[in-house]
């Protein structure tokens, strides 16, 4: 049997039992990214609650943005590092928000419950040889890895034309 299963899921050990239940698991992968890459990107997050659009000033900016600077150095007229950031849906146009739990404080604080209850988890994979880690901060240099990965362990499925 065939089983996929979602990033970030079981994240408890009450979850990754029940799974066994119905699945056993031959590959499970974990990303290694420093705590601040990932409260950095996570609070940079603004979607588009009607359509679940999700954007990010860095990544996937909508097509019209703005900068509201907090803090404008007169002196030496450098970019100030303090700015908060306003877009629109590219599609209708209206505001994008950021969600109260995508804010930094509260990433912060779901990252650190994350990596509490995730530590009994990824031990659990780890000792059963299935748990594969892949550490970095960015996708481009991590994905090469991970696809390797999938490829040498999923045999590629035959199309209809094949046979």
């Amino acid at each position: 049997m065939f089983c996929f299963w979602h990033l970030g899921f079981p994240r408890t050990l009450v979850q990754a039992e029940a799974l066994d239940k119905i699945c056993e698991l031959d590959l499970v992968i974990t990303l290694n990214i420093p705590f601040e890459t990932l409260k950095d990107r996570l609070s940079r997050r603004w979607i588009h609650p009607p359509s679940g659009r999700v954007y990010n000033p860095d990544f996937n900016p909508p097509h019209v943005h703005v900068r509201i600077y907090k803090v404008l150095s007169q002196i030496d007229k450098k970019e100030p590092e303090h700015f908060s950031w306003k877009g629109v849906d590219d599609i209708t146009g209206e505001p994008l928000v950021q969600q109260e739990d995508d804010r930094p404080e509260a990433v912060a604080a779901r990252l650190r419950q994350y990596k509490e209850v995730a530590k009994p988890v990824i031990e659990l994979y780890k000792s059963r040889g299935v748990l594969h880690q892949f550490s970095g901060t960015e996708t481009n240099k991590i994905w090469p890895y991970v696809y390797t990965l999938f490829s040498n362990k999923i045999t590629p499925i035959q199309s209809k034309e094949a046979y």
